[in-house]
């Protein structure tokens, strides 16, 4: 059993790998304010706030260390560019100084997004970014950053789907949502992407950190489709009205920050760092159906300071 200390405790990913993983480790979670009895430890502190890196790790003294912690808003990082930049790419850089000194196992998560979308066929970790928005460019900074100062991290590119506390941060759950609901909502037919599980990603990141893998890695799904296609395939593991999904092309949502086109990801360096496949998407979406049946989006929500 290891100590891992989780930020972004609160995210999407945070909430669901501290959950899929306290019952073989001792999680530790850090949020701001946002967890109310959680099944596992939680730390609310402030990332923002001098030092409380160096205080985090010396009061917890963790064995890994997983950031998810972000400004993740691809339209919010557009508005506040500073603010992004302190949290996607300068506390992430203190972070990987800090456990290089401990001896931290230290994973960043990162983003697809990096890519402008422009390449025929799948990215691969050896391809040049070349990152279109705020978001994208100082999630870019954090990678260049932590690698830099901790060459011993691991920074994962990541595209998932999955529950959250507040039901309303994944792609998934929009489709569900909105379906659910009977109301009409777009696809994109122009934005390929390779979504993964989150409760996969999360068993993968410990998978990692157990093979004492480093470097840069794509940890997403094997199988690239656009985010039309994924609705679809929503819908009909839901039993919901896919009819309601409209094809659209992205550029004509009025959305503010640009998008890629194309965000399909190769996983062969991870598959074979492994030594097996990766999860397919059919698998995923079974398990996230299967976790709707049996009440995990109430259980997780109930979790949420009020």
């Amino acid at each position: 059993m290891a100590r891992i200390l989780v930020t972004g405790a609160s995210g999407l990913l945070g909430i669901n790998l501290a959950l899929e993983t306290k019952r073989e480790h001792d999680v530790i979670g850090v949020d701001r304010d946002k967890l109310k009895s959680a099944p596992f430890r939680v730390l609310h502190a402030n990332l923002l706030r001098p030092g409380s890196v160096n205080s985090i790790l010396d009061s917890t003294r963790p064995a890994w260390f997983i950031n998810g912690a972000a400004l993740a808003n691809l339209e919010e990082c557009e508005k506040r560019p500073e603010e992004a930049r302190i949290l996607n790419a300068e506390i992430p850089a203190e972070m990987a100084n800090a456990c290089a000194a401990r001896n931290i196992k230290f994973v960043h998560l990162s983003t697809d997004a990096v890519f402008d979308g422009t390449k025929e066929g799948a990215y691969t970790e050896a391809d040049e970014p070349n990152p279109l928005g705020a978001y994208a460019q100082t999630k870019l900074e954090g990678e260049r950053a932590v690698l830099s100062a901790n060459p011993q991290a691991i920074v994962a590119r990541v595209n998932f789907f999955g529950w959250s506390l507040s039901g309303r941060r994944s792609l998934g759950e929009f489709f569900v949502n909105n379906l659910s609901e009977g109301k009409r909502v777009y696809g994109f037919t122009d934005v390929v992407f390779c979504p993964m599980w989150v409760n996969h990603l999360s068993r993968l990141l410990i998978e990692m950190l157990e093979k004492d893998l480093h470097g840069l890695y794509h940890v997403v799904g094997a199988q690239p489709m656009n985010k039309y296609q994924f609705g679809v395939e929503v819908a009909r593991r839901f039993g919901l009205r896919e009819s309601l999904i409209e094809p659209q092309s992205v550029e004509r949502s009025g959305l503010t920050a640009k998008r890629s086109h194309n965000l399909w990801l190769s996983v062969h360096k991870l598959s074979t760092d492994l030594g097996r496949s990766l999860p397919d998407f059919s698998t995923g979406l079974d398990g996230f159906y299967t976790q709707f049946q049996q009440g995990y989006p109430q259980k997780i929500r109930s979790y949420q300071q009020p």
